[in-house]
């Protein structure tokens, strides 16, 4: 038996279907009308269920593809609907109004930085803000009340490693301040074994850094297991606490910079898991920053307990054929087993289709927070 008929068939049907289709979205079209002379909402759950239910039932042993195919169209109608009635406006304005211009060059801007002096965190300041003479804050927590209080103007931390992932307590922190990310800073990661001079490699007993940190160097970590490891509040700070201790044996993993900040001899370098290891920092701020050259959009949301809810948000992202680049839950404060996703893309606000998504999503989905339009340096 030739394919070739079984295709002229499927050509056939699909022609039938785009046609349908188009109706579809012609009589959701009228629908988004009516709702406007009627002042409605767009969503409505309840009818939504009910036909996707039906549909469902219909399809028989391929009720659950059926379910799926027009769970899409669905999503796909409502976004036309947002569309037609204007979505978002609140959202809309306070990004058409958000600031075009991050002071850089300004010495006077306050920055709160996580760390100390030498930190990766400090380089990254010096990347975004070369004039700043940042204040130091730990925890991570500590930096995002430095902004809350008018401590600082500006907060970096870190929100990503190349090696050892997501930094979940940044993430958590994220999420629950809701601050505006201003600009993002990729800075390469080189850790070095500092100790005070005089110290040699076999004197070493114990050695300080960040987890993170310690994470990514835990293969030499595990060849060398004669030497206790010891989390510590942040890289330059274990740098500090060497220089400082009273105690014999001591050693640090940290940058070079902190090496040298702290007078700390370096015995070894670059021995990370990842020869190409990279932090990505974000710079955080209680004011919403959206520059001409800003191409990466961070939200997060929450989604109800109903099944294929995160694809059918996710197809709204892909009919828009933007590029989701990271996708990260986290569990929602005060709930049992719910979840918060903080979502990046590619995009800008500029565009109208983007900002059309942005202002339909705002009100459609639970607990929705435009998190920033930003560039990386």
């Amino acid at each position: 038996m030739s394919l070739k008929p079984i295709r002229e068939e499927i050509d056939a049907i699909d022609r039938q279907l785009v046609e349908l289709f188009q109706k579809r979205m012609d009589c959701s079209r009228k629908v988004a009308q009516y709702k406007i002379e009627n002042g409605m909402s767009v969503f409505y759950a309840e009818r939504e269920q009910q036909i996707l239910d039906s549909v469902e039932e219909k399809a028989g042993n391929y009720g659950g593809s059926a379910r799926l195919l027009y769970a899409s169209i669905m999503e796909l109608s409502r976004a036309l609907q947002h569309d037609i009635l204007g979505s978002g406006s609140d959202l809309k304005n306070r990004i058409r109004n958000a600031a075009d211009s991050i002071p850089y060059p300004d010495a006077d801007v306050r920055v709160a930085c996580f760390g100390a002096a030498g930190a990766y965190a400090h380089k990254a300041a010096q990347k975004v803000f070369p004039n700043c003479q940042p204040v130091f804050f730990s925890p991570f927590k500590e930096v995002f009340e430095a902004i809350r209080n008018g401590q600082a103007d500006f907060g970096i931390v870190p929100i990503e490693n190349s090696s050892a992932g997501s930094v979940t307590a940044v993430y958590d922190l994220m999420l629950q301040y809701r601050f505006s990310i201003a600009a993002a800073a990729d800075i390469r990661v080189d850790h070095c074994l500092a100790v005070r001079r005089g110290c040699g490699f076999s004197d070493i007993r114990k050695v300080f850094s960040h987890e993170q940190a310690l994470s990514q160097c835990s293969d030499f970590l595990n060849a060398n297991r004669q030497i206790e490891v010891c989390p510590y509040v942040s890289t330059a700070q274990a740098a500090r606490l060497v220089a400082e201790s009273e105690e014999t044996g001591l050693a640090a993993i940290c940058s070079a910079d902190a090496a040298e900040e702290y007078g700390l001899e370096i015995l070894r370098r670059g021995f990370q898991n990842n020869p190409n290891n990279t932090t990505r920092f974000i710079v955080i701020a209680r004011e919403m920053y959206i520059e001409p050259q800003a191409d990466k959009i961070s939200l997060s949301f929450a989604l109800p307990h109903v099944t294929g809810s995160l694809y059918s948000t996710l197809c709204r992202f892909a009919a828009h054929g933007l590029n989701l680049t990271k996708i990260e839950s986290r569990p929602r404060y005060g709930k049992s087993f719910e979840y918060t996703f903080y979502l990046d893309f590619a995009g800008t606000t500029s565009d109208a289709d983007v900002l059309g998504l942005l202002g339909a999503l705002s009100e459609e989905l639970v607990d929705f927070s435009f998190l920033g339009n930003y560039r990386e340096f």
